[in-house]
């Protein structure tokens, strides 16, 4: 079962470093934040072995919402192989986050494409 990975300052740059990854910053006292929680829990357990997706609590961690420029809450950011691609501000829903990470893995992982060979049948 996917769960999703408790950011701080020192797993944060080793945990976005490779693949895809969604990370929520959030704090207890914030209702949207709370609000999304459930949907955070379901995306880790959609995209187990697929996507990271990782939370950071803003009043634990503050340096790294200051190094993100993080000004409201909830904030979710999009990061490939350590590169921020995307960001979103509030609560957005399920479908919108999983076809957002979606997207993210077809660009790291393209489909693969056949050639045909022209003795092939058609």
């Amino acid at each position: 079962m996917g769960k999703y990975v408790e950011l701080n300052s020192s797993n944060f740059n080793d945990t976005i470093a490779k693949g895809v990854t969604l990370v929520d910053f959030w704090a207890p006292w914030c209702g949207p934040c709370r609000m999304i929680a459930p949907i955070i829990e379901e995306l880790a357990e959609d995209f187990d072995g697929k996507a990271t997706i990782a939370k950071v609590n803003t009043d634990e961690e503050q340096d790294i919402a200051i190094q993100y420029g993080i000004r409201s809450i909830p904030t979710l950011l999009f990061f490939k192989d350590g590169e921020l691609v995307d960001q979103m501000v509030g609560a957005a829903g399920k479908e919108v986050l999983a076809d957002k990470l979606d997207s993210l893995l077809r660009a790291v992982y393209p489909p693969v494409q056949l050639c045909k060979n022209e003795n092939s049948p058609p």
